[in-house]
């Protein structure tokens, strides 16, 4: 049966503004299977779901698809947007259904408004089934935290008329309870589905798989751990493959090596009979000649026989997955058992939680700090960090600290990666700020080029060498959702860079697989409007 939704690649390739290729010749079907889209950072999810949704043109190619889309991208600017409304996609249709209510017969309106006049309640029952019921659509989003900007992003979604989602990294800055929501909704919809993310749970929920890598667009049938199955079943085979051809590579060539020892033996032979037979010195030529021409022919076929058995080699190599190392190296910053971190004392913060917070840290203390949506996580990192004023009360931070923001503040989007950790250790020659991006993952010309055009992934990983590798180290980390964007290996390097980490740690999450290998000491944890302390 064929599906009514439909989404075809067609030859669609892309450059980036550099002249750097990033998609090539990509060919592929979706159909009404829930796809989830994965990949290495920096590989071109992003782009190709833009692609994919009509919101940029491949440089090559084209996209064709069944109906229109929704997409959500992985960065949401909340500055971006005036309110709630605006920020769900529905204030246009709210605006045209406030005109025909005060009078307005502008065809335009009722035409906008056909099949969405209920509009205005079904926006409010999506708030409040999104536990957003304390949000108005007037609401301003600079009012909203992070998990509650993509929660509203998210009501779009839900909202629209699209025959197609397709969402970039939807569950990122989602607390346990939007994750949840976003699992029940996704099993719920009828329409096409594209899925950008790292989120196990989600990934398994998918019917299908499809990984973008360097070689291009691969399909799997049903979920990740399927996909995992299936894609170590083929690294497997790889293996097994290469180290076939590389057998036969060198039975061959010690055969080769034989057959040409023998022949100049049966010539040398020959050339010493023939002197001892005493033979006129034009037949001696001849003879010399052709076991001359032999050799020259037997040469020639053993270089393209080595030729293709190198090819082969090759091929096979080609057929194993690069599976690249992401290491990161903890910076030298000791922190004494003794000494002041940070003391809060009655802090009251200006958003979310209005309980009074007192909290001293001593020493190379490890602390999650948790809570859902909107409790007020992001604003006590950014009242520590001095980038907000307390509401009341007092906040002293002991010695220098780091603050990496859900939306990467620090980088400046017309600079490289290099120049702006350039710019934060001086003392530092750039062939080793190079090696180490390169250790994160960073090839040579990513690094070069502006962090505005970086992935998610890639920009989390800027930010994140600018501050660990800068000349003087921080001896206070302030983490707000640093898991957010990363692929598994990069996730994987980030939890065992904070592990050796030897300064204080703060670190927003709600990845409770995250946390739990960052061997914390601690959670401070918003529950029910009161700030609580427990021991890990």
């Amino acid at each position: 049966m064929t599906s009514p939704f439909t989404l075809a690649l067609q030859g669609v390739s892309f450059q980036l503004p550099s002249g750097e290729p990033l998609l090539s010749d990509l060919n592929e079907t979706f159909d009404d299977r829930r796809t989830a889209l994965v990949g290495r950072n920096g590989v071109g999810k992003s782009v190709l779901a833009r692609i994919m949704a009509g919101q940029l043109l491949p440089s090559a190619g084209r996209c064709l698809r069944s109906g229109p889309a929704h997409y959500l991208p992985q960065r949401i600017e909340p500055q971006a947007f005036r309110s709630v409304a605006d920020l769900a996609g529905v204030q246009p249709l709210l605006d045209a259904l406030a005109r025909v209510e005060a009078g307005s017969v502008d065809p335009a309106d009722f035409e906008r408004l056909d099949g969405q006049w209920d509009i205005h309640a079904r926006l409010d029952a999506e708030l409040a089934a999104s536990g957003l019921g304390h949000l108005t659509p007037d609401t301003p989003t600079a009012q909203l935290s992070g998990g509650e900007c993509t929660r509203v992003a998210l009501l779009g979604a839900w909202l629209c008329a699209a025959d197609w989602l397709i969402l970039d990294e939807p569950s990122n800055h989602l607390d346990r309870a939007g994750r949840e929501g976003l699992r029940e909704q996704l099993q719920r919809w009828r329409g096409g589905l594209v899925l950008i993310s790292h989120d196990r749970l989600l990934l398994d929920d998918m019917q299908r798989i499809a990984e973008l890598s360097c070689a291009g667009l691969r399909s799997y049938a049903g979920g990740y751990g399927a996909y995992q199955d299936l894609r170590q079943q083929e690294q497997d085979n790889a293996q097994r493959e290469l180290q076939r051809r590389k057998l036969e590579r060198d039975r061959q060539q010690r055969a080769m090596q034989e057959q040409r020892e023998r022949q100049e033996h049966r010539q040398a032979k020959g050339r010493k009979d023939a002197r001892e037979a005493n033979q006129a010195k034009i037949l001696v030529d001849r003879q010399k000649e052709r076991s001359q021409t032999s050799i020259a022919r037997l040469s020639t076929q053993h270089g393209d026989r080595r030729e293709q058995l190198a090819r082969e080699v090759r091929e096979a190599f080609g057929q194993l997955r690069e599976e690249l190392e992401v290491t990161l190296t903890a910076p030298d910053c000791e922190l004494p058992e003794q000494r002041g971190v940070l003391l809060l004392d009655g802090v009251r913060l200006p958003y979310g939680n209005a309980a009074p917070l007192d909290l001293q840290l001593a020493g190379p203390r490890r602390v999650a700090v948790t809570g859902r949506n909107g409790s007020g996580k992001s604003t006590l990192l950014k009242v520590i960090a001095g980038e907000l004023s307390p509401a009341s009360g007092l906040c002293e931070v002991k010695v220098h600290s780091a603050y990496l923001d859900q939306h990467l503040g620090a980088l400046v989007p017309e600079c490289s990666v290099l120049e702006l950790l350039q710019a934060r250790n001086r003392a530092v020659d750039q062939s080793v700020l190079r090696t180490r991006l390169a250790q994160l993952g960073l090839s040579a010309a990513r690094v070069d080029q502006p962090t505005g055009l970086l992935s998610g992934g890639e920009r989390l990983k800027a930010a994140l060498a600018c501050e660990i590798y800068a000349e003087q180290p921080a001896q206070l980390l302030l983490l707000d959702e640093p898991d957010n964007h990363l692929d598994l290996p990069s996730r994987e390097a980030l939890e065992a860079l904070l592990r050796q980490y030897r300064g204080a740690l703060l670190v927003v999450s709600h990845d409770d697989a995250f946390l739990a290998r960052l061997e914390l000491e601690a959670r401070l944890e918003c529950v029910d409007d009161a700030w609580r302390w427990y021991r890990e």
